[in-house]
């Protein structure tokens, strides 16, 4: 890992972005990114690895999805405690459970409105797929359906 005053080497090959991610894996689970802690911005990270913007864009979404990270409007990517990773290849069955038992219990009726992508983001702290990975099971089992520019609504008796 470079040091302050020593630069990164430049990255090649294909799938650079896969690479930058990689990179700062290590540097979250080393570490040197605490839980709680902001990551730089993506125009310094950009400069660093001497990439494109959108390069660390996509790095910075495979570790949003990963569950290392969060986006937080206005704060920027903040790395998540090391007990969520673990947590979040089953996060969008919790999502669903959560879900389905307010939709048995009454709580959510034939035709409300379920929560909004980024209510349930916040609320899980889990990633935009995640959340989707949720609806999709329950549109599955056929409880709720989904409106285009709408959003998602419990499935009326029919």
């Amino acid at each position: 890992m470079p040091t302050p005053d020593q630069p990164a080497k430049p990255l090649t090959g294909w799938r650079i972005y896969a690479q930058v991610a990689e990179r700062l894996r290590h540097r979250i689970t080393s570490g040197d990114y605490t839980p709680g802690s902001t990551l730089p911005s993506e125009a310094v990270l950009s400069a660093e690895f001497y990439v494109a913007r959108n390069t660390v864009r996509r790095a910075l979404t495979a570790l949003e999805e990963g569950g290392l990270i969060l986006t937080v409007p206005s704060m920027g990517r903040i790395v998540l405690p090391a007990v969520q990773e673990a947590e979040v290849s089953y996060r969008y069955q919790e999502i669903a459970k959560s879900l389905r038992g307010r939709i048995e219990r009454g709580e959510l009726g034939p035709g409300d409105a379920l929560p909004s992508e980024a209510e349930l983001r916040w609320l899980f702290s889990a990633a935009r797929s995640t959340v989707r990975q949720a609806f999709a099971e329950l549109e599955s089992e056929g409880l709720i359906v989904s409106r285009h520019g709408k959003g998602r609504f419990v499935r009326s008796s029919q």
